[in-house]
């Protein structure tokens, strides 16, 4: 089906973005200052224009294809017109004042190095941030997707329209209490003590200790798993000596350094590459986030 994108109208789209962003025709439309009979409108009206579905109506709404390419293209046109705000006058800029800038990153990046970044870009009041959590692996995809603008991903394949610039590694190590230790490593770390040490697992797309017990005693990991999807949660449970897991060395440093934790195998640990994928676009917004993530990156990444 063609599609006559000429005769969009962004009033109709922001619409579309709204409901999306919001989950619900009543409350996108309260964040417009509309009616949701309005928004209805705009939505429906944008629709019939187009030929297609652009929202499946639901709890909460998702958009459809097109309709989340659209909210991309929004996306963009809002972050080029932010850089001209200053240029057209007070209105301008207050009516862009509400420039939201999307964003996927992985929990771990979140909970060390990626803050830092951040207040060196130093968005200020006239761009706020929306952060998509997902696992390294799969931020990238979230990109392919048109749900974000940028992301901190372990993937280096290229995206379509997008730019992809290594960042360094960020280095993990196995970690536990030395009282975890002596009850199940008693006997040194190894293949058998492995398959009865519980461990702690992110959520089902980590394989970081798995990777781990491969890498250092050639076996698959089958021990008890205490699921905890949380970067510092993970490492408050280790902590309390209920597990032993992964976890980013700038996290551990201190503990490690005071005892509190001990390396279950010093001489082994991981590295997983980041990559800084973001939309090819000339923003002067996009540009200062990513000399931002750069410097954070080189400062704080192996």
């Amino acid at each position: 089906m063609k599609h006559n994108f000429m005769m969009l109208d962004y009033a109709s789209i922001a619409a579309v973005a709204a409901i999306v962003r919001e989950g619900t025709f009543e409350r996108g439309a309260a964040s417009l200052g509309i009616t949701p009979s309005a928004i209805s409108q705009r939505v429906r009206g944008l629709e019939e224009r187009l030929g297609a579905i652009l929202i499946v109506r639901g709890q909460p709404c998702e958009p459809t294809e097109l309709g989340r390419t659209l909210c991309a293209h929004l996306d963009r046109v809002r972050l080029l017109e932010h850089d001209l705000a200053p240029s057209l006058g007070r209105g301008a800029a207050e009516a862009d004042a509400r420039m939201t800038l999307r964003i996927a990153v992985n929990a771990d990046s979140l909970s060390t190095w990626f803050p830092a970044a951040i207040a060196a870009f130093d968005p200020g009041s006239g761009i706020t941030l929306e952060l998509t959590l997902d696992d390294e692996a799969r931020t990238a995809d979230r990109l392919r997707a048109n749900e974000v603008l940028a992301a901190v991903t372990d993937d280096p394949e290229p995206v379509q329209g997008c730019k992809t610039i290594a960042l360094g590694a960020l280095q993990y190590v196995a970690c536990a209490t030395p009282a975890f230790v002596d009850r199940y490593f008693n006997d040194g770390v190894n293949a058998e003590a492995l398959t009865r040490a519980p461990h702690m697992r992110f959520d089902r797309h980590d394989t970081m200790q798995a990777r781990w017990t491969r890498e250092a005693h050639g076996v698959d990991l089958t021990s008890p798993i205490h699921w905890v999807p949380s970067t510092h949660g993970m490492l408050d449970f280790i902590l309390a000596g209920v597990g032993w897991g992964m976890n980013p060395m700038q996290l551990v440093a201190d503990h490690l350094s005071s005892g509190r934790l001990v390396e279950l195998e010093p001489a082994l640990r991981l590295d997983v590459k980041l990559y800084w994928t973001v939309a090819r676009l000339h923003a002067a917004t996009l540009r200062r986030l990513t000399t931002a993530i750069r410097e954070a990156a080189t400062s704080d990444l192996q």
